[in-house]
């Protein structure tokens, strides 16, 4: 990924929140000398003390895409966040154009396929419970019976990915004057758009120190 040196973000803390909190992903990986995409979620697996990486998932059986998880063709998971058009009209400075600010986390492994039938329900479990919360009911994988259960177990390919290498990339005004980082801050929020504002909020977050 293209990222010049204002927009590199290498926190290792900062790049796991993003990945938690922007889980759902887009895996790429090359099929038969083509790319092959699935949109899906992937949970972040951290183990001792965060030195062991890895990305946790799966794709329905019917996906061709799984039979490409063999431990040795390197794949690319982009997880992408808040993002939205910048205009001139709210820069200080006068020889400015239009942008685009963003946030974005590439992990890049070799995903290879779970097999263990326990290995399997556990997974989708720590999924199910990643998402549910009190406003959705607090549904578990225990709320379906043993044999529907296993049914849907079948339909699916869990694989997991140990990851070789990072890249976050937010870019979010820094290589432009404190005035104009303001002027887009303020157009952002006068917008009214709930992804422009928490545009507008990383921006101060990340803002490099003038």
């Amino acid at each position: 990924m293209y990222r010049p040196r204002q927009y590199v973000i290498e926190d290792p803390a900062t790049l796991a929140t993003f990945m938690r909190e922007q889980s759902f992903a887009l895996l790429i990986t090359s099929m038969d000398g083509a790319p092959f995409a699935t949109h899906l979620p992937l949970l972040l697996d951290l183990d001792g003390g965060g030195e062991h990486r890895q990305l946790l998932g799966h794709v329905a059986k019917a996906n061709p895409h799984w039979q490409s998880f063999d431990g040795e063709t390197e794949a690319l998971a982009v997880f992408w966040g808040p993002h939205a058009y910048i205009s001139p009209n709210w820069y200080e400075s006068e020889k400015v154009v239009p942008t685009w600010n963003y946030t974005t986390v590439h992990a890049y492994g070799k995903p290879s396929v779970i097999d263990d039938p326990e290995t399997i329900l556990q997974g989708q479990a720590r999924l199910v419970e990643t998402y549910e919360s009190d406003a959705t009911g607090n549904w578990s994988m225990d709320d379906m019976d043993g044999d529907y259960q296993k049914n849907k177990l079948d339909g699916i390919v869990s694989f997991e990915m140990p990851i070789e290498r990072l890249e976050g990339k937010f870019k979010l005004n820094q290589k432009n004057s404190a005035a104009d980082r303001e002027g887009a801050i303020k157009g952002l929020r006068q917008t009214g758009n709930a992804e422009a504002k928490e545009v507008a909020r990383l921006m101060e977050k990340f803002s490099p120190a003038d």
